[in-house]
């Protein structure tokens, strides 16, 4: 499974970005996919995920509402949303995918997750 995120740059606070992550290898749809973030010397830590059907989207509580994830079936990837961005959200965003048949899965941790992008670079200038 090879990942390819793209989208990222430099954006003002209060802008918007999208950032697409384009998948190729996946041995069939039953992938639920993810995007995780690392800001300069912090842990990697978790954005949101999303099911194989698109069914089902899970969030960290504090970007949810500013943060949308939703599935790009034209590149078998995913796409996020993000809205009113803020000088925090200043961090190398990486997707991530596993094969599973549960909709429900709720990947939220790093390593539910065994297949992973190089990142894309997202800067929020204040």
């Amino acid at each position: 499974v090879q990942l390819v995120e793209s989208g990222g740059g430099l954006v003002q606070a209060g802008g918007s970005r999208r950032l697409s992550c384009a998948a190729s290898g996946l041995t069939d749809n039953y992938y639920a996919m993810g995007w995780f973030r690392q800001a300069p010397g912090k842990a990697r830590e978790f954005v949101a995920s999303i099911s194989w059907n698109g069914l089902n989207t899970y969030y960290t509580d504090s970007l949810k509402g500013r943060f949308t994830i939703t599935r790009d079936d034209g590149k078998n990837g995913i796409l996020l949303h993000m809205n009113n961005l803020e000088s925090e959200d200043t961090a190398v965003y990486y997707c991530a995918a596993q094969r599973t048949w549960y909709s429900n899965s709720n990947f939220r941790r790093a390593n539910d997750f065994g297949s992973w992008g190089q990142g894309t670079q997202v800067t929020v200038s204040s």
